[in-house]
């Protein structure tokens, strides 16, 4: 560990510590004075609780600054790191100064069984804390960026193996100003090696050598850190985890984060949106059914056999009906067979044509503004779909999928996605298996919230419909 990571560590608790001190006085300044925050709004009136400066330093600032280094602590605010990202610092910070707060209100309201001294000062500490931590934490990390461009704290690394190390890893390395990469050897001459300044070697072929415990074993006697390759890389490094049996470390790969709690949240979002959604569009149901009856002879709904998602312990996909309004004449199955040499997607197995002569007067329409989809809401609630997934395709056309789109099969397909929202049809199959794929590796509650939202201007638009 370099030193000036020590130091720069020990320099955060001491800022954090001066930051909340002064917020937390300042906050009591402004309400001796009986200033406010809205210039020329006398909101506060003249406090005769306040106790003595003394007594406040004394018996209040000094535990809440011990309080908030302790939260910050918790929060892994003080590990001993060249630097850290700064969205996940300021939402660390964030996080800190608000449950910071909380304890305080709870301490005194359930412990004290009394109110504070006075809200305003809790209301403007919570405020200055933010700033104040949030500020020497910058200062901070620009000097330390400073110092590392200098070459002061970098961390040299060299790499070992019959591999070099892969393209992503250089550039990385070249970019980033806390490491210095040295250079790449075949072969580690453990009798000869000139390590003194060294402060991580990388394997990148790792085995159960010999060479590689030999290896291990110098980096400890040395007090070099080792760190390894894994021999089965992935493109998405953030899916995967250490998970340890027993007392072995294992890499784990989760092919989305759409497992455990996401799932059960997914569920129980697509469960009380499309509740609501149906309520809400009886009337429009009613209408588009009547509309659909007056236009041509046939139901109102159409039923769609899909592919759903690959369940463990099934050998091959389940299929699934999905509902539409019928937006085609009542044959429409069987005339595709005539027209499959018209379709204008030759990228992959599906079959789309322009200004299909299936379709209906009152069925363009409803496709100009994806209102045939609509009665899908139904397969959300009862669960074979979800408000946002791939698209469920059929049975004809998952027969020619490669084993690559297959990936797609790892979740439920859903009414809309990210390929719905960055272009529908006018992307090649290929496009729209890629989106796919990144919406089942990055998936989150907001990614979900940020499609639907996008979905409604996309289809108000009309751009893509097919």
């Amino acid at each position: 560990m370099k030193r000036s990571e020590v130091i720069f560590g020990i320099l955060r608790v001491a800022s954090d510590a001066i930051a909340v001190f002064c917020a937390i006085l300042i906050a009591f300044y402004l309400r001796t004075k009986n200033i406010d925050l809205i210039p020329g709004a006398q909101i506060l009136e003249p406090s005769d609780t306040l106790p003595a400066v003394s007594y406040f330093i004394k018996n209040f600032v000094i535990q809440s600054v011990i309080l908030f280094l302790t939260i910050s602590a918790m929060l892994k605010l003080y590990l001993i790191r060249v630097t850290l990202s700064a969205f996940r610092e300021a939402s660390r910070i964030l996080l800190s100064a608000i449950v910071w707060i909380a304890l305080i209100m709870g301490w005194y309201f359930l412990v004290q069984k009394q109110l504070f001294y006075s809200r305003a000062i809790l209301v403007h500490s919570l405020l200055f804390v933010i700033i104040l931590v949030t500020t020497g934490r910058i200062l901070l990390t620009i000097f330390q960026r400073t110092l590392l461009k200098k070459g002061i704290g970098v961390r040299s690394i060299i790499s070992v193996g019959s591999q070099s190390l892969p393209n992503v890893v250089e550039k990385f390395l070249k970019k980033d100003s806390r490491y210095m990469h040295i250079g790449h050897i075949p072969s580690f001459d453990f009798e000869n090696a000139d390590i003194e300044n060294i402060d991580l070697i990388i394997q990148t072929d790792p085995s159960t050598s010999q060479e590689t415990n030999m290896l291990i074993d110098y980096c400890r006697s040395k007090h070099i850190g080792y760190a390894f390759l894994p021999p089965v890389l992935t493109n998405v490094p953030h899916l995967l985890s250490v998970y340890r049996f027993g007392s072995v470390p294992i890499l784990r790969f989760c092919p989305t984060p759409l497992d455990g709690w996401g799932a059960v949240f997914k569920r129980l979002f697509d469960f009380v949106i499309s509740l609501i959604l149906i309520i809400l569009l009886i009337p429009l149901f009613l209408a588009v059914g009547i509309a659909i009856k007056i236009d041509s002879r046939g139901p109102v709904f159409y039923v769609s056999k899909r592919m759903g998602q690959k369940r463990t312990g099934l050998k091959a996909l389940p299929c699934i009906c999905v509902w539409k309004f019928r937006s085609m004449v009542k044959n429409a199955d069987d005339i595709k067979q005539d027209l499959y040499n018209q379709s204008h997607r030759n990228d992959g197995p599906l079959f789309k044509i322009k200004n299909d002569p299936r379709i209906t007067r009152t069925g363009k329409l409803l496709r100009r503004f994806s209102i045939d989809e609509l009665p899908q809401i139904f397969n959300v609630l009862k669960g074979d779909l979800s408000l946002v997934g791939p698209r469920p395709h059929l049975p004809e056309e998952v027969k020619n999928y490669t084993d690559f789109q297959h990936r797609v099969f790892a979740v439920k397909p859903g009414i809309t996605g990210l390929a719905q929202i960055s272009g529908r049809s006018n992307l090649s199959f290929e496009e729209e298996v890629r989106f796919d794929l990144q919406y089942i590796e990055e998936w989150s509650p907001w990614l979900d919230m940020f499609i639907l939202w996008r979905t409604a201007g996309v289809v108000l638009k009309g751009d893509g419909a097919d």
